[in-house]
């Protein structure tokens, strides 16, 4: 029943041989890597203006909305640029980490590789945000479904990625390439109407009391202030590393079709942040906390009411924003396979799924994301502060790691492509300070101390698996010493499954054999002795008392009694079990359970069960 179910959801397993048809054309990777990048349109131009305004700015804080949306555009161009250096050097993917790995060392990568997986997780937790705030807007509903529809949003996206990347980048798309039109659409209507037909400013007392109160302060902006703007504005770039990270999911040649990809990406996201901003300025689009958000304020405004086109527009931001988070869900699992592989993860993050995706990895960044949403109660605005700094940490380290990638092999134009990395590193590295110290207080400190934190945690591992394989080696000319055998039975009363446990420990033929029984009271001793007598059983019988009704403690004990005795042997405890149907098992005693996890650490003992089958 339960592998039925997991086929209707999942799908029919797929033979690792056909990996390479579950590959991505361009039209399919484009939303799949960077629909994270292409939806921060939908709210990062609000982040700066949210910023602003609550400071008390006022009609000001659109004056500076254009110049800092310009300088996150110059910056977009140089972090691309950087990335397509990045593409074709590593085609085998890894992005920041596997650049800082072969060229920093284990330390930066392991940074690397922490922001990045927590601005993966961030990634999830924000467009569901992001998304469900925007449908919020068109439908106007009360703010305490906010968190349950994240977290169904969060499941349905689980499921279809455990599916496999092929089915999911197909079914994510179609509401991709809309929300481009229909954004596209908005600012191109909104501009011709506000340079050729001279469409006015937003009326705030249209918008609420709160954007009212806005519109009315005039207070002068300090450089902190404008400065925490920026940040804000600058998780526009986030998901741009999407592409290098993921260049093996593309179709053959992949640095050849990533490359392109990645280009793409950047001329949408660019003309598309710009022009929102530019609309934007001209618009003034005052909003308070629980307003709806600028696009859908605009949209209102430039199509005269909720027509269509506002539904279109906002119903594809809500798509767009909820499946942005596949960026995250396609590259945290397969990042996080590169670090277990390794030795710094567990391994189980290495293991492929029945579909092919690293399943431990979606249901692992699923699992967090949702404890994300939960606490800080699925508004974007709480959630955008711990985002930056993890996006420009691995920005920095990989621009850096190239850099040594270019002086330490000299390849061909190697110094025009150094002066490109060398700029992306610098800008980079200048943009996740100005990140930290103007929103340290406002959450930004949350990343900065978790990334060590995880590095340490890391590292942890790390030393625990090279510790195992060291002492796994076979040393030259190794031979397993030889050792006596010990066996002993534990016995509750005497039933076909102890009588059939004594016949397997004799078939071993031990060195010495014993059966062993825990009893509470005297009167319980004297009842076994005599079943014992009665079957005429073979083995001595031994047991312990013990009136506190304890089971594993005693039978350690008498355990260690005998290691005192005889230091060479292997000791061989056998449990005989009753095994029923999976639907009635809990209705049986789970003791042979508790020793056996107990026994599984005690040196020099091996732990057999003998299963009697009821069914």
């Amino acid at each position: 029943m339960l592998q039925s179910l997991k086929r209707l959801i999942i799908g029919r397993p797929i033979a690792t041989a056909d990996e390479g048809h579950q590959r991505l054309s361009k039209k399919i990777a484009l939303p799949v890597f960077a629909s994270d990048a292409v939806s921060s349109t939908a709210y990062a131009t609000d982040e700066i203006l949210v910023v602003m305004l609550g400071a008390g700015a006022g009609y000001a804080a659109f004056t500076k909305l254009i110049p800092i949306a310009i300088i996150v555009a110059v910056l977009l161009v140089i972090v691309v640029t950087s990335y397509r250096q990045t593409i074709f050097a590593y085609p085998s993917g890894g992005g920041s980490y596997i650049v800082s790995r072969e060229n920093l060392g284990d330390v930066p990568a392991l940074v690397a590789g922490s922001s990045l997986l927590v601005d993966y997780i961030l990634t999830v937790a924000v467009s569901v945000a992001g998304g469900v705030l925007a449908i919020r807007s068109a439908f106007g509903f009360d703010h305490k479904w906010t968190v349950p529809i994240c977290l169904v949003c969060i499941l349905l996206m689980t499921l279809a990625n455990l599916r496999g990347l092929k089915e999911s980048g197909a079914l994510f798309a179609p509401p991709t390439y809309i929300y481009v039109i229909s954004l596209v659409t908005l600012i191109v209507v909104g501009l011709v109407r506000v340079f050729w037909f001279h469409l006015g400013p937003i009326d705030p007392a249209k918008v609420s009391e709160e954007a009212t109160h806005f519109s009315e302060l005039h207070k002068a902006m300090g450089l902190m202030v404008l400065l925490r703007a920026f940040s804000s504005g600058a998780v526009a770039l986030s998901g741009v590393e999407a592409v290098s990270n993921g260049v093996p999911a593309f179709k053959k040649p992949e640095s050849h079709n990533a490359a392109h990809t990645l280009m793409w990406m950047g001329v949408i996201l660019g003309t598309c942040f710009v022009g929102i901003s530019v609309l934007a300025a001209h618009l003034k689009p005052f909003r308070g906390d629980n307003d709806p958000t600028g696009i859908a304020l605009m949209a209102e405004h430039v199509y005269g009411g909720k027509g269509m086109l506002f539904w279109i527009m906002q119903i594809s931001t809500f798509a767009i924003l909820i499946l942005a988070a596949n960026t995250a869900y396609a590259d945290f699992p397969r990042l996080s396979s590169i670090i277990a592989k390794d030795g710094f993860l567990p391994r189980q993050f290495s293991n492929r799924g029945d579909r092919l995706v690293f399943s431990n990895g979606v249901i692992f960044l699923a699992a967090v994301a949702s404890v994300l949403i939960v606490v800080f109660n699925g508004e974007i605005s709480k959630l955008i502060p711990l985002y930056a700094f993890g996006v420009f940490t691995g920005f920095t380290l990989s621009q850096t790691g190239m850099v040594v990638h270019h002086i330490r092999l000299k390849e061909p134009h190697w110094k025009a492509s150094l002066a490109i990395n060398a700029l992306g590193a610098v800008t980079t590295g200048v943009i996740a300070i100005i990140v930290v110290v103007s929103k340290f207080m406002k959450g930004a400190w949350i990343p900065a101390a978790l990334i060590p934190i995880m590095v340490t945690i890391f590292f942890s591992i790390g030393k625990h698996y090279r510790r195992v394989k060291t002492a796994l080696v076979v040393p030259v000319g190794y031979k397993a010493v030889r050792r006596t055998h010990y066996v002993v039975v534990l016995v509750g009363k005497v039933n076909r499954g102890v009588i059939d446990a004594i016949g397997y420990a004799r078939s071993l033929s031990p060195e010495r054999i014993i059966a062993l029984s825990v009893v509470q009271d005297p009167e319980e001793e004297r009842a076994l002795h005599a079943q014992w007598d009665e079957f005429n059983i073979p083995i001595e019988l031994h047991t312990v008392s013990s009136p506190y009704r304890e089971l594993t403690r005693p039978v350690m004990a008498f355990l260690d009694e005998i290691d005192q005795e005889r230091h060479d042997d292997i000791i061989t405890v056998v449990i005989p079990e009753s095994v029923t149907k999976v639907s009635s098992q809990w209705l049986h005693n789970q003791s042979a359970l508790a020793l056996k996890a107990r026994l599984l650490y005690r040196p020099d003992t091996v732990v057999v069960s003998v299963p009697v089958h009821i069914d």
